[in-house]
């Protein structure tokens, strides 16, 4: 029996779904074994509003990740993301029943277990609860309070929710596919994962995943994330503006935008044209890269003046020692990094998730597209327990053929009190159904 730690990583986003197949090596390192893609349907602005036609999407990521892998694929982990995402402060008080004892693992992990009881609003669950600092006995500062001794700890825990409607459609889509879902993270956690440094989050960084459908914000400062937020507007906005702007067909204005788009107007570009094959036979058209970048501009601006806002309110800008990190398709427009920094007055880098990962395939990866998708596949790595599959033996009246790898998660798949709320409310509906000019 050979023992290795295989996780998929399955990102449904706006505009693509990717399907990453990654286990981590001898060395530490995650091996991308393969990966599959395909055009998101059914997707808007992050939330599922067509089961049928994200689910052969899904199918299809799916299908291209087992052929480049060898590795069949039964269990995912699953970003989810949407301008439903909501995120609260909240602090939770443990009395200790053995002071004189040293704090356990299993009281702090009680303890994050409780708050995964709070009462939310109607249609919200709890997604994540994440620890940013312990109290013991009133006094403030623990990172790990693991080991001490304490009568009364304490702890402010950021929560981050969502509409349970939401999740549910994603469960539903993944079930449809034939797979099961090892745990849902938030994409800008998974992103995160994939294009920070440890400096930079020690530090303090913001990290700005612009999407297709949504713009997600996530704030690390000594280590730990103190904030996060959604916005509702991401790259394909941007293309709508183009389309309407110039009298386009969506796909066109995708490839303008691609191609000859800047996030800034430049000296000289009122020089430059642009020609645009007309439609069905008719005359093209020509515009100037001024216009475009014009365009362009006025959203990216928006966009970006959104985050500046919850920066500020925040408390964390001034404390961004590391400034912003962008990542996402929307990151690799032209002069975006530059637009940022003067939107914020913070230096702005571009995250490429290459960290810590090798491979053949590594090198396809290292593109800001699939950063969500590769931090599903680390975190997993991370919080997955190994499995044992079985070495193909061939037949001796055959010939040796490749089988795929069997994946099926861990033995006791690590389901949060947030899925596991929604497996157990949507048990009876799941049983009724299944870019060149």
């Amino acid at each position: 029996m050979a023992k290795e730690k295989i996780i998929v990583g399955l990102d449904i986003g706006t505009t693509k779904i990717v399907a990453l197949v990654g286990k981590q090596n001898e060395h530490g390192k995650v091996e991308i074994l393969g990966m599959g893609h395909a055009p998101s349907v059914g997707v808007h602005r992050g939330v599922v509003t067509h089961i049928l036609q994200t689910t052969e999407s899904i199918r299809s990521a799916i299908k291209e990740a087992e052929d480049s892998s060898g590795v069949e694929i039964h269990t995912v982990n699953v970003g989810i993301a949407g301008q439903h995402i909501r995120s609260y402060q909240h602090r939770g008080i443990f009395t200790r029943q053995k002071p004189d004892d040293l704090i356990t693992k299993a009281e702090v992990e009680s303890m994050i277990e409780n708050m995964y009881r709070l009462a939310m609003p109607p249609g919200e669950e709890i997604i994540h609860v994440l620890p940013q600092e312990y109290i013991i006995d009133n006094e403030a500062g623990y990172k790990d309070p693991v080991g001490t001794l304490g009568n009364r700890l304490e702890a402010n825990f950021h929560v981050i929710t969502g509409q349970v409607s939401a999740a549910r459609n994603i469960q539903k889509c993944v079930q449809m596919a034939g797979l099961s879902i090892n745990e849902l993270i938030l994409e800008p956690l998974a992103s995160s994962e994939a294009v920070l440094l440890d400096e930079e989050k020690e530090a303090g960084v913001a990290l700005v995943d612009i999407g297709g459908g949504t713009t997600d914000l996530a704030i690390f400062y000594d280590g730990i994330i103190r904030h996060t937020a959604v916005i509702p507007l991401g790259g394909n906005i941007i293309s709508e503006d183009i389309k309407e702007g110039c009298a386009l067909v969506k796909d066109t204005a995708e490839k303008l935008k691609t191609h000859h788009g800047s996030a800034l107007e430049l000296p000289g570009m009122e020089n430059t044209v642009i020609t645009i094959p007309g439609i069905a036979g008719r005359a093209p058209k020509q515009i100037t890269k001024k216009t475009l970048a014009g365009i362009i501009n006025a959203r990216m601006a928006e966009i970006f003046e959104y985050v500046d806002y919850e920066l500020r309110t925040s408390g964390y800008k001034d404390k961004l020692s590391a400034g912003i990190v962008m990542t996402g398709g929307g990151s690799m427009m032209k002069h975006s990094q530059q637009l940022m920094s003067l939107i914020t007055g913070k230096d702005t880098r571009l995250g490429l998730p290459h960290k810590h990962l090798t491979g053949t395939e590594a090198q396809k990866i290292a593109n800001p597209l699939f950063a969500t998708s590769v931090g599903l596949v680390m975190l997993g790595v991370d919080k997955m327990k190994p499995e044992f599959v079985p070495t193909p033996v061939a037949n001796q009246d055959e010939a040796p053929q490749a089988k795929k790898k069997s994946v099926r998660g861990a033995d006791k798949p690590k389901v949060g009190n947030f899925f596991q709320s929604l497996i157990n409310k949507a048990s009876s509906f799941l049983e009724d159904d299944e870019n060149e000019l």
